[in-house]
C-alpha cells in the first residue's frame, strides 16, 4: 500500500492537487474589498456675507440642501460633485451701523449650486475598520451658481435684477450693463467624517465661497438718481423707484444720484454648515 501512494504518478499527482488548493486560496485572498465612492445627501443652513452684511454677522440663517457623490482614490483623496439648493437673504434692518439702517435696503434669493471639490483626509480613513473610522478633512474647488434677488412691495415680490436698480443699461448709466443672473465661487473649507457602518458615513462640513459678483443682495455701487427711473404712464413713481431707495421709510430719502449705495471693490461671499450620510459603494479589486 504503501508503494502505491509513493509511485511517481500518484506523487505528482498530490503535488498538483496541494499546488492547485494553494494556489485558489492565494487568489481568494488577493481579490478585495475596496470602497470606491459614495452617494450622500446634505441637510444645512446657509448664510450671506456682503454689502448688507459687512460685518459678517451670523443672524440669518437659511435653508440648504443637497447631494452628492465622492469618487475615493484612496484612504485619503478624493473628488466630488454636490449639487445644491438654498436661500440667501438680509436686512439693513439687522444692521447696527446708523446709514446701513437709514439705507433700508433687503433682499433673498434662491440659489441653484453645482460644485466640484477635492477632499483630502488628514488620517487615513478605511470605513469598516475600528480605529481607522474618523478623520478631519480639507475640501476645496468651484462651483458655479445661479441666483436671482427678490425684494417685497406693498408685499408683493418683485425680482430686482429686471428693474436695473442702479441704472444699468439707462441712459443715465450706459456704462452700467445689467448682471448675470449666472456666476461662480471659488471654494474652501473643511470638516470631519466617521465611518459608523461598513455601508455608511456621517459627516458636518462647512464651506466657504469667494463668488465673482457683487449682485447676490442687487447692491454694488452707487444711487442712479430720479432720473434713471421715470414714472410710469400715470404719473405714479415705477415699482424700481421706489425698490431702489426705501431709505424714505425710515426718514429723509438718501437716494441722489451718485450718492453710495454699496461697495463695489468687494466681492460678496456666502457659507454652507451641513450635516451629511452617505451610502459606500464596493468592488473586489484583485491585485495581480
Amino acid at each position: 500500500m504503501r508503494k502505491k501512494l509513493l509511485y511517481p504518478g500518484n506523487f505528482v499527482s498530490a503535488w498538483l492537487l496541494a499546488a492547485g488548493l494553494l494556489l485558489s486560496g492565494s487568489v481568494a485572498a488577493q481579490n478585495e474589498l475596496e470602497y470606491v465612492g459614495e452617494l450622500g445627501v446634505s441637510v444645512g443652513t446657509a448664510h450671506y456675507f456682503g454689502d448688507l452684511n459687512t460685518r459678517r454677522a451670523l443672524n440669518a440663517m437659511k435653508p440648504s440642501v443637497g447631494i452628492y457623490y465622492r469618487k475615493y482614490f484612496n484612504d485619503y483623496v478624493g473628488v466630488r460633485a454636490h449639487g445644491r439648493y438654498m436661500q440667501l437673504g438680509y436686512s439693513d434692518v439687522y444692521n447696527d451701523n446708523e446709514f446701513q439702517r437709514r439705507r433700508n435696503l433687503s433682499f433673498n434669493s434662491n440659489l441653484f449650486e453645482l460644485a466640484f471639490q477635492g477632499d483630502f483626509n488628514f488620517f487615513r480613513f478605511e470605513p469598516g475598520s475600528l480605529d481607522r473610522r474618523f478623520s478631519p478633512y480639507f475640501t476645496g474647488g468651484i462651483s458655479v451658481f445661479h441666483y436671482n434677488p427678490y425684494a417685497y412691495l406693498n408685499g408683493q415680490k418683485y425680482f430686482l435684477q429686471p428693474l436695473h436698480t442702479e441704472g444699468q443699461g439707462t441712459s443715465v448709466y450706459p456704462e452700467r450693463k445689467p448682471y448675470s443672473l449666472l456666476s461662480y465661487a471659488w471654494l474652501i473649507g473643511g470638516g470631519f467624517k466617521y465611518n459608523i457602518s461598513r455601508k455608511v458615513n456621517v459627516a458636518i462640513e462647512a464651506v466657504y465661497r469667494y463668488t465673482e459678483t457683487d449682485y447676490l443682495d442687487d447692491v454694488s455701487t452707487t444711487y442712479a438718481g430720479a432720473s434713471a427711473f421715470p414714472p410710469v404712464f400715470n404719473g405714479q413713481p415705477s415699482v424700481a423707484y421706489q425698490l431702489q431707495d426705501r431709505s424714505g421709510a425710515v426718514g429723509t430719502p438718501l437716494g441722489e444720484k451718485g450718492f453710495q449705495r454699496g461697495n463695489s471693490r468687494d466681492k460678496d461671499q456666502f457659507i454652507t454648515i451641513e450635516l451629511s450620510i452617505s451610502i459606500l459603494f464596493t468592488s473586489y479589486h484583485c491585485k495581480f
